[in-house]
């Protein structure tokens, strides 16, 4: 881990994971996790968007041969746009999300990007705590932003540029 990265307890890496660039070949996994993961997951046809847009970035964690986990961010000149992540219900509190989380910032900061703004579930409690301990704060709220339940959205960002220019 680099020394510049939010230092996350060891006991959380509990599992070897390996992160890559999602490929069409993953989106089964990348769909069962998101159907698990959300009331309103992203469909087949927006992942696949997301795979063909050049500013967008997909990737995905991998343990023990399976997709875990996934990550999706767009790049626009110096700015992040966290737009999912989540983890399958049976790997969560095992570092997965945050090694995401790590992998997003390293890729991001090497293309010049150091601010990254997200959305997310008013009531989301656990997103939230993740996001805080890579320095994300509370900018707003987006009323009414989730169509499905009619829930407030809070808009969080975090500046990376104190972090450097990321690993070589």
């Amino acid at each position: 881990m680099n020394a510049e990265m939010p230092q996350i307890p060891p006991r959380l890496h509990s599992v070897e994971v390996a992160i890559r660039k999602m490929e069409k070949e993953d989106l089964p996994g990348v769909l069962e996790i998101e159907r698990l993961s959300f009331r309103t997951p992203w469909t087949e046809t927006l992942f696949l968007e997301e795979l063909e847009t050049p500013f967008c970035n997909s990737l995905v964690a991998v343990v023990e041969g399976l997709v875990r986990g996934s990550i999706h961010f767009a790049i626009v000149l110096d700015e992040i746009h966290l737009r999912n992540v989540a983890v399958h219900p049976s790997f969560k509190r095992r570092g997965i999300a945050t090694r995401l989380m790590e992998e997003m910032i390293e890729r991001s900061m090497k293309k010049g990007a150091f601010l990254c703004f997200l959305e997310v579930r008013y009531s989301n409690r656990q997103a939230i705590s993740l996001y805080r301990k890579f320095g994300f704060t509370r900018k707003g709220i987006r009323p009414l932003y989730y169509s499905d339940t009619n829930e407030d959205a809070v808009i969080m960002a975090a500046d990376f540029s104190g972090l450097g220019a990321g690993r070589a």
